[in-house]
């Protein structure tokens, strides 16, 4: 809820079917990002194949909780919580801690592609990002609920005394519900992982820059193709930085924007409700690369040059 800029009756339900829309995309998307990995994983195992597989995993409980911390409200009395509330109200707030932190894990994962470049050897490398993204949230959410923070949320239109929107998430009766909700979702991993990702964003512009000015060719082949190349090789750079936003879950970042204008109330919550299906589309179109090259020889270099550096993201070029 938005202390500064109030939301009217009418917005507030709106926003709440975009929301509700975007939720069940994403949880049709994730899940067929969830079947494909699982199956490349079987043919080709891979470090980043995992990592994505998680970030997924924790895209699809975050979504697929939301949904159901939503409509189990709708059974519950005005004054009523229940511990099915509190459960959902925890598992909820866990899968989105999880999710922040697979981000943030992503774009470690990115660091060691873009600077170590495979010359490092961790061992159970997996097994210790799995302790630091499912762990670190497990913690969290154990802590919270053993103080009761879980229960009931009402999110109340301006003007309006009646609650418009409620869902179990944590309770409004909770006396210091604010404070434990700006630290623990906001002020620590949201912050940090927008943080440290947008460094590694900025990585890759800068790895993507040096490649650009290292491969400039000087051939005179006339000024109108040397053009067209240079605005094909600067298309291929933005799909890929947009690509690579959205999977180490910049979009959060826009938060900021809600407490300026309710345009900006729209712009993050379609953008973030519609995360499983941004992180679904790089993946899901090299894991079609991988099977048609494999049926597909004659075009496989065709589809090495121009598929994947235009629909997927650096670290997938850089993993191929």
């Amino acid at each position: 809820q938005n202390p500064v800029l109030e939301v009217g009756e009418s917005d507030a339900v709106i926003l709440s079917y975009i929301t509700y829309i975007g939720s069940a995309l994403s949880i049709f998307f994730t899940v067929i990002s969830l079947i494909l990995y699982i199956c490349l994983q079987r043919r080709r195992p891979e470090k980043a194949i995992g990592v994505h597989l998680q970030l997924s995993g924790a895209l699809l409980c975050l979504h697929l909780t939301f949904l159901l911390c939503s409509f189990w409200v709708w059974h519950l009395n005005e004054n009523e919580e229940g511990w099915v509330c509190q459960g959902l109200g925890l598992f909820l707030h866990w899968s989105l801690l999880a999710t922040f932190s697979w981000a943030a894990l992503e774009g470690f994962h990115l660091y060691l592609l873009l600077v170590r470049v495979f010359n490092i050897y961790v061992r159970r490398y997996l097994l210790k990002l799995s302790v630091v993204g499912w762990g670190v949230p497990t913690l969290v959410a154990a802590v919270c609920g053993i103080s009761g923070v879980y229960g009931k949320y009402s999110l109340r239109a301006a003007n309006n005394q009646t609650s418009t929107a409620q869902i179990c998430w944590m309770s409004s009766q909770f006396p210091q519900r604010l404070l434990v909700s700006y630290i623990t979702t906001v002020a620590v991993p949201c912050v940090l992982m927008i943080l440290c990702n947008s460094c590694m964003l900025g990585l890759v512009v800068f790895k993507l820059w040096g490649l650009r000015a290292g491969s400039g060719g000087t051939e005179s082949s006339g000024w109108k193709k040397i053009n067209r190349e240079k605005g094909m090789k600067l298309l291929k750079d933005c799909a890929t930085v947009l690509g690579l936003s959205c999977v180490l879950g910049l979009p959060w970042g826009l938060a900021s924007i809600t407490y300026i204008s309710l345009p900006g109330i729209y712009i993050f919550t379609i953008l973030n409700s519609l995360q499983g299906q941004y992180v679904h589309d790089p993946h899901i179109k090299y894991s079609a690369f991988m099977i048609y090259q494999k049926y597909s020889q004659p075009f496989s270099f065709l589809l090495r040059r121009v598929y994947v550096p235009v629909v997927c993201g650096f670290d997938l070029q850089v993993s191929i």
